[in-house]
């Protein structure tokens, strides 16, 4: 079968159709989801059936596997990352952010697999840093262009939600240590097309490193709402059978926490990428 892609929104997302991804990858297919993510930024699939070694082969053709400090890992496939609702507080996917954009070389994007779901609720929406970077008024990408921003794990992560035992606390005191705050661009560029992306969010950006706390506190409060418009969105209602690929390096993400009691289950392979500029 070939490839076939339907287009969401302006701004971003697409459905693939024509693909078994539990079948073994070629280079051909390879290149065109590559092409199509560049182009899209989020691709979703349906009616797949993947078990978290395929899941793992599969994202590992776009590169090398992340393997996350704090969230817990499938035993015997480090690889894929376990969101669970029974076993994990998960406030922190309720709020629009990046992912693991608090190392040097953020991952270049993300293969989340639904295990699990609610039977109403549960939504995730993606939007697109290039999109509302394009928004901003000339006068202000100016402004914004050449400024560092500071990323900090504990944002999202506070000692409070994940320091609750004394293994836990020992991890978190080690991830600590290995993960200190980093900087990187407000503005970056995405490293094969070129194009600028707004690269702050909620999640993990604390503050603008070149301006005065209150000057900073304000523009990323305008800056993150401003990326959080509908105009830059697509909302994707999750079904069994359903994976999303995403850019990490031109969207934010947002997992809507309206289900609760309901158990929800997601699975998440992280591809490294490299250093923003």
């Amino acid at each position: 079968m070939s490839l076939h892609f339907t287009r969401l929104s302006p701004a971003l997302g697409a459905i693939v159709s024509g693909i078994d991804l539990a079948q073994p990858l070629d280079s051909a297919r390879q290149q065109a989801l590559s092409a199509a993510l560049l182009q899209h930024q989020v691709l979703f699939f349906r009616n797949q059936d993947l078990n978290p070694q395929q899941q793992r082969d599969f994202a590992a053709w776009f590169g090398d596997l992340h393997i996350h400090p704090l969230y817990p890992k499938i035993e015997d496939t480090p690889q894929i990352m376990v969101l669970d609702t029974a076993l994990n507080d998960l406030r922190d996917n309720a709020i629009w952010h990046t992912d693991v954009t608090f190392i040097d070389t953020p991952p270049l994007g993300s293969v989340l697999v639904a295990r699990q779901l609610p039977e109403y609720g549960g939504d995730t929406l993606w939007a697109s840093g290039t999109a509302a970077y394009a928004a901003l008024s000339p006068r202000l990408q100016q402004l914004l262009d050449g400024l560092t921003a500071t990323h900090d794990f504990t944002k999202s992560f506070p000692l409070e939600r994940f320091g609750h035992t004394p293994e836990a606390l020992a991890n978190y005191e080690a991830t600590r240590r290995s993960t200190p705050p980093v900087n990187h661009p407000v503005i970056r560029t995405h490293p094969v097309s070129g194009d600028k992306a707004l690269f702050v969010s909620d999640g993990f950006t604390t503050r603008i490193n070149e301006l005065p706390p209150a000057e900073s506190d304000a523009l990323l409060a305008f800056l993150f709402a401003h990326f959080a418009k509908p105009e830059f969105s697509v909302r994707w209602r999750w079904q069994p059978g359903d994976i999303a690929f995403w850019d990490n390096r031109v969207t934010q993400h947002y997992a809507v926490d309206d289900y609760r009691p309901a158990h929800r289950i997601m699975h998440r392979a992280t591809i490294l990428g490299d250093k923003p500029f």
